[in-house]
């Protein structure tokens, strides 16, 4: 398997299952980080990868379950599936990321979608979640459509990590995501609504709920095993200040108010 991390393909259970690793120079255990981002996402109404952790030899190890094959009698059956780089006909080379972009992936991912509507609210969730958890490894590589049979759809989510960057004011996803650029910001994921086609006070509620749930990602991170060091490590990524700037009355958000105390308003 390709990418920046170890990983291997393992059979397990008459499925394929992709087996990710920790490295020595990892300042937490990303396995089981991963594992509990997965879980946090399904809390947020998210389609995930289905995933579990096995210790083997005194390691932890992430395996996700492939979606894109699955087990036949003379073997495995491959699902036809591709990469939002390729829906979106873009490059991974630095001056060739202008079509790097949710609103852009959104229109792509309408086109040929069998439930376009179901997908645009889908993939909005995705990209509000990755601005939550300061996930700043959410390119184009990282989304997928898949189709089983004839119809497209967009694949599970995976490779959700999340970032614990220094900056508090400003943080940026890696695709556009609304007006403002790729500023991972409320006001921002909620400037294009109508390409996600969402009515502004349902893509406020989304917002709003997901809000809530990602706010309670201490209990989900540690309910998956993470060691309550690698949490406090990784508690920056989560909500921080500037992802609330411009949404509410209170910019930022003081560390001693919960999301539930806030009112939309994405007025200027």
């Amino acid at each position: 398997m390709g990418g920046a991390r170890p990983k291997a393909v393992i059979e397990d259970h008459d499925a394929l299952w992709i087996a990710k690793f920790n490295r020595p120079d990892d300042r937490w255990n990303t396995t089981r980080v991963e594992h509990a981002m997965l879980r946090l996402a399904r809390e947020c109404g998210i389609s995930v990868a289905e995933s579990r952790v096995e210790t083997v030899g005194g390691k932890d190890v992430l395996l996700i379950k492939r979606f894109d094959r699955e087990k036949a009698e003379a073997g495995y059956l491959r699902a036809r599936m591709i990469s939002g780089l390729t829906l979106l006909r873009a490059d991974e080379a630095a001056e060739l990321r202008n079509r790097w972009s949710y609103v852009l992936l959104v229109e792509e991912l309408r086109r040929v979608s069998a439930e376009p509507k179901k997908d645009a609210r889908e993939l909005f969730r995705r990209m509000c979640f990755n601005a939550m958890i300061s996930n700043i490894d959410d390119h184009p590589r990282n989304h997928a459509v898949i189709a089983k049979d004839e119809h497209w759809k967009l694949s599970p989510a995976y490779d959700l990590t999340p970032a614990p960057v220094v900056a508090q004011d400003r943080r940026d996803l890696a695709m556009e995501s609304g007006d403002l650029g790729r500023y991972a910001n409320a006001k921002n994921l909620l400037s294009q609504h109508a390409r996600f086609l969402l009515e502004k006070p349902d893509a406020e509620a989304i917002l709003r709920d997901m809000t809530l749930k990602v706010g309670k990602w201490y209990d989900v991170v540690r309910a998956a095993g993470v060691s309550g060091r690698d949490a406090e490590t990784i508690r920056g990524a989560f909500l921080y200040p500037g992802f609330f700037s411009r949404w509410t009355d209170a910019s930022p958000r003081p560390a001693s108010m919960e999301p539930s105390t806030f009112t939309v308003s994405t007025d200027t």
